[in-house]
C-alpha cells in the first residue's frame, strides 16, 4: 500500500498527519532549507559569472568554476531530497505528492550533468558551455518555482501564512 493512501478520502493535503510530524521532526528538513537558498545564492553568482563571460568574453575560469560549485550544490540538495523524502514519505524519490517536481529534477540534472560532459570531453567550445549552463540554469529556476508552490501548499495547508 501506498504511503499517501489517506488521502484518498477525498483531501488534496500534502502531507498526512503522520508525514507531516516526520517532516518536522527530521533534521532533513532544516539541511533543505538551508541548501535551497544557498543554491539560490550560487546561482545567482554563477549566472552573473556566464552572463558575464558571454557579454564580455572576461571571466571564463571563473564562470566555469561557479558552474562546477552550482553542480555540486545541486547533486548535494538532490541526494538530501531524497533521504528527505524517504524518511518522510517512505520512498526514496517520487513521492506522489513530489513527483513532478523530482521528475522536472532529473531534467535539471541531466543538463547540469551534460555540462559536466562537454567540459571535462571538450564537446563544446567556452560560448557553447555557457549556453548549456544557462539552459540548465533555466531548467533549474522552473524546477525552484516548483518547489517554491509545495512549500507554500503546505504553509496553507498548515494554517501558517504563505
Amino acid at each position: 500500500m501506498s504511503p499517501r493512501a489517506p488521502h484518498k478520502t477525498g483531501t488534496n493535503a500534502l502531507y498526512t498527519e503522520a508525514e507531516r510530524a516526520r517532516r518536522d521532526a527530521t533534521i532533513w528538513t532544516t539541511v533543505q532549507g538551508v541548501l535551497a537558498p544557498a543554491q539560490f545564492l550560487v546561482f545567482l553568482v554563477s549566472l552573473a559569472l556566464v552572463l558575464r563571460f558571454l557579454l564580455t568574453g572576461d571571466g571564463y575560469q571563473a564562470a566555469t568554476l561557479s558552474i562546477l560549485v552550482k553542480t555540486g550544490f545541486l547533486y548535494l540538495i538532490m541526494i538530501t531530497g531524497a533521504i528527505w523524502e524517504k524518511v518522510v514519505f517512505g520512498q526514496w524519490l517520487f513521492a506522489p505528492a513530489f513527483f513532478w517536481e523530482d521528475v522536472f529534477s532529473f531534467a535539471v540534472i541531466a543538463l547540469h550533468t551534460a555540462y559536466l560532459w562537454a567540459l571535462l570531453t571538450g564537446a563544446l567550445a567556452p560560448a557553447g558551455l555557457m549556453v548549456l549552463a544557462l539552459a540548465a540554469y533555466a531548467a533549474y529556476v522552473i524546477n525552484a518555482g516548483q518547489f517554491l508552490l509545495k512549500l507554500r501548499a503546505a504553509r496553507l495547508q498548515s494554517g501558517a501564512p504563505a
